[in-house]
């Protein structure tokens, strides 16, 4: 089953926690702190994989989560990072925030990545919080969570050339004949529900061809297959454009197809052109095929009369088609691929929950997620972050008093000056 797009859900790996410890060795009875750091937390990596040609494997498992990172240890030891985890997609592949539609990465190259959420930071132990005025602390910091976020992927898939034309063209006829590409083929429209994929060998090169479904009035709009196909031409270098010599116009059914085009992209009504005039093995075809020459020389394309079913013509078409991929620039490559990075936010809003304040932010929450309760330093510490964010002020301005119960993420505390 051809898929091209799909939605997941990425979480990368929390911190390791930090851990409160303290040397106790025979001969030195005041050996200080020694909790070592939790390790990073593993990313989750999106990469290209060129074998891949589809977003099925997406169908049936949709949450991804990399591992966490170890805990530290006694005598200052630092916990392992964990590995991180690698999503692996097709070439074409365009990844969005779910939620902001904000690109994060267009994938097209053979081991391009791009890391989509970050791991977080390892805790750190209460050796870390030791200063000359406060020489045994009991304080520690659990691990920080990994960013998680729902992604959108997109495939555009990556050819050379594009066949395109009404249904029942004979697209993928031609494509059967240039390639060794088996597409279902049948004398009805709509043949083909799915992009099909070929390689053609001409003049010892290797051309990558692709078989879009037949296009209608209206496509651009979804009508028909259309608008789930249209974003297959667009990466495309260049466009056979299939007429069925059989239609009773075969100039409309060309300048319709190129309306489409242009509706939905007008850079699609820009990409070079060669007409493929198909099924000339009928004799009213081959008598047309001078007039609809002449008819779309004004349009500058190249023009081909041919035979998919008998073969005839095709040699021409392709030495043609090599002609003009030859002549033309590569496709379009990112630069660069983005390092992904979420903006960082220290905003947050209060709202009342029953009796409770629920405090909604994400640098806030994610310190409370990494706080140790169970030692009143790290709760003063934590206090402090109230005071710094602003957040303490803001849940008096809100009405909250002494006993009030304060939520924040997973934890439900008592407010208290």
């Amino acid at each position: 089953m051809f898929m091209d797009t799909a939605r997941i859900y990425v979480k990368a790996g929390d911190g390791g926690a930090g851990i409160v410890a303290f040397r106790r060795e025979k001969f030195v009875p005041f050996g200080g702190p020694a909790g070592g750091d939790g390790g990073k937390g593993g990313d989750v990596v999106i990469r290209v994989r060129t074998h891949l040609n589809t977003l099925a494997s997406f169908r049936h498992k949709r949450e991804f989560k990399a591992d966490r990172g170890k805990s530290g240890g006694n005598f200052n030891r630092t916990g392992a990072s964990a590995e991180d985890l690698v999503i692996e997609v097709p070439p074409g592949t365009i990844i969005r925030d779910d939620a902001s539609s904000r690109l994060v990465a267009d994938l097209t190259a053979p081991g391009q990545q791009v890391i989509v959420a970050h791991g977080g930071r390892g805790g750190r132990g209460n050796a870390r919080y030791k200063s000359a005025t406060h020489q045994a602390p009991r304080m520690a910091e659990k691990g920080e969570p990994g960013e998680e976020l729902w992604l959108q992927l997109e495939l555009k898939l990556i050819a050379d050339v594009g066949i395109v034309g009404l249904p029942n063209a004979g697209k993928s006829t031609l494509l059967s004949v240039i390639s060794a590409a088996h597409p279902k083929i049948a004398d009805y429209a709509f043949t083909t529900l799915e992009p099909n994929l070929g390689v053609a060998h001409i003049q010892d090169r290797e051309i990558v061809v692709a078989d879009i479904p037949g296009l209608v009035e209206g496509a651009h709009l979804g009508v028909g297959l259309g608008h789930e196909f249209l974003r297959h031409v667009q990466r495309t270098r260049l466009l056979i454009h299939v007429l069925d010599g059989a239609s009773a116009d075969p100039v409309g059914d060309f300048l319709q197809i190129n309306t489409e085009l242009a509706l939905f992209d007008e850079n699609l009504g820009a990409k070079p052109q060669v007409i493929a005039f198909n099924k000339i093995d009928l004799p009213d075809a081959r008598k047309a095929a001078p007039k609809v020459k002449k008819a779309l020389a004004k349009h500058s394309v190249r023009f081909q009369a041919i035979s998919a079913l008998a073969r005839e013509g095709i040699p021409e078409l392709m030495n043609t088609v090599a002609e003009m991929v030859s002549q033309l620039p590569p496709a379009e490559q990112p630069a660069e691929v983005p390092r992904y990075m979420p903006e960082e936010d220290d905003h947050f809003t209060i709202v009342r929950e029953g009796q409770a304040y629920r405090v909604i932010g994400k640098r806030i929450e994610r310190a409370a997620a990494m706080t140790y309760w169970e030692y009143d330093e790290a709760v003063e510490r934590f206090q402090r972050v109230l005071y710094a964010l602003g957040i303490a002020d803001a849940l008096r301005a809100a009405g909250a008093s002494k006993g009030d119960t304060v939520l924040i993420g997973e934890y439900e505390l008592e407010w208290a000056e």
